[in-house]
């Protein structure tokens, strides 16, 4: 059991494999077509690396830059629950690399994005980075060339604890003194500007020109070759043969594995043994083709907002959000909710809170106590779940949940609303929905009283 925590360092990308049969070739080009398909979501890069090291068991703080869009926010919901993350700055958009598959053979990637990490960081989020290398158990760098290994390498110099670094070659040299450098083949051709060298050779050269204390050359399905400082190069074989059609995220998992077995008081030469053991596995067993985020088992559906939000980012679902006082809850009502479900994949009802329905409705409302309206609102079928805000607006819960759509009820116009530049911001868009002819609470109370 490793006692400390596992603080992978690195660039985080959102993976979507878009799968289905390829059974006919296009009308207009010579090109599959590829039908029936169906779209997964996971991390990629320092994200896939973190989540195969939690699932490894030990705990993980993820620093990584995040994109304030919609693939940046997916990320974030994919990896809640799994790892923590500390935040950091993105300029530009998040990258996005999707492949199309058809029965698990890939058949075109389209890479979109052009996001790298902001320089500047500000004192308390240094702070916070150096606290973290200090009560770390071991450090991996999953470097892929989008600036956060440049950002925080300084940080990293003279770690006291086991540094893993699996460098890029658009990214910054690995700095001197590194338990363990992991190049896959062809990076570390390109970091000794010796190709035609030999990867027992290449090993022994990156030992020597970036002062690490062992350099492992990845070779796929032969496994690795380590070389340490002073000695000599081993040939470390896998186990099982990885005869899996899909080995993206092997390089990954072999990381990931090595820092574990480091940070648990291995060797290196039995850290990179089980990191190639591991990644072997993994090849087999489908490669990152097969991280799924966990689907919430039948009748345990997610109840808090924040919950449900980050369920539906995950899943590259449509959220939907809507909100007001919902006193004395009518046709009316439920007619507008369910045609709000009906614009996405799940619904969040924002209630305005007790103290807030009396300074906007006066001291005789409202006449149904929040916690009954948030029952009540909470045994619809359409309703996802139901969060209570205590401000005149709901502006603070909209920057909190980011819904892609906020739904109100009237005759107004979008702009009308005081939540609108809000919603544009947070990369919404707001839809008013007309009401239903003559249901209002305000009718049914001036009824009621009058019936009296």
């Amino acid at each position: 059991m490793i006692a400390r925590p596992i603080v992978v360092i690195g660039d985080t990308l959102l993976d979507v494999d878009v799968e289905g049969d390829a059974e006919r070739l296009c009308p207009d080009a010579p090109v599959p077509v590829v039908a029936g398909s169906q779209e997964h979501r996971r991390p990629g890069g320092a994200g896939l690396a973190a989540v195969l090291a939690a699932e490894g068991g030990a705990e993980v703080v993820l620093v990584a830059a995040f994109g304030d869009d919609h693939p940046g926010r997916c990320l974030l919901g994919l990896l809640s629950g799994r790892v923590e993350v500390v935040r950091l700055p993105l300029q530009g958009t998040t990258i996005t690399k999707t492949r199309v598959r058809a029965r698990g053979q890939t058949m075109l990637r389209v890479d979109t994005g052009d996001g790298r990490a902001d320089p500047a960081l500000d004192a308390r989020r240094a702070g916070q980075i150096e606290s973290l290398l200090r009560g770390a158990g071991a450090v991996l760098v999953s470097d892929y060339g989008r600036g956060v290994a440049e950002v925080l390498g300084p940080f990293l110099r003279g770690a006291a604890v086991p540094l893993v670094w699996d460098p890029h070659p658009r990214g910054p040299l690995p700095p001197p003194g590194c338990t363990l450098v992991t190049p896959s083949e062809s990076e570390a051709r390109t970091l000794s500007a010796q190709p035609r060298l030999s990867p027992d050779r290449m090993a022994r050269h990156l030992v020597r020109t970036l002062r690490a204390e062992a350099v492992a050359v990845t070779l796929g399905g032969e496994g690795a070759v380590l070389a340490r400082r002073g000695g000599r190069s081993t040939r470390m074989p896998p186990p099982v043969c990885s005869t899996g059609p899909d080995a993206c995220g092997a390089g990954d998992r072999f990381s990931g594995a090595a820092a574990l077995a480091l940070a648990s008081g291995a060797p290196v030469e039995e850290a990179v043994g089980t990191g190639v053991a591991e990644a072997a596995r993994f090849v087999e067993n489908g490669g990152a083709a097969m991280v799924r985020t966990p689907a919430p088992a039948p009748g345990d559906r997610p109840r808090t907002a924040p919950e449900v939000a980050e369920v539906v980012r995950a899943t590259g679902g449509r959220l939907i959000a809507t909100g007001g006082c919902f006193d004395l809850l009518h046709a009316g009502h439920v007619s507008l909710l369910r045609r709000a479900r009906a614009l996405g994949d799940a619904l969040i009802v924002c209630v305005n809170s007790d103290a807030s329905v009396r300074r906007l409705k006066g001291p005789g409302r409202p006449v149904v106590g929040q916690r009954d309206r948030v029952e009540v609102l909470r045994a619809l079928q359409c309703v996802d779940a139901v969060a209570v805000f205590d401000e005149d607006t709901p502006v603070a819960m909209i920057e909190r949940l980011r819904p892609d759509v906020w739904v109100k009820g009237g005759d107004y116009t979008a702009l009308d609303l005081p939540e609108a530049e809000t919603v544009r911001r947070t990369g919404g868009e707001s839809v008013i929905l007309p009401l239903v002819s003559g249901r209002s609470t305000t009718n049914l109370i001036a009824a009621a009283r009058a019936a009296r």
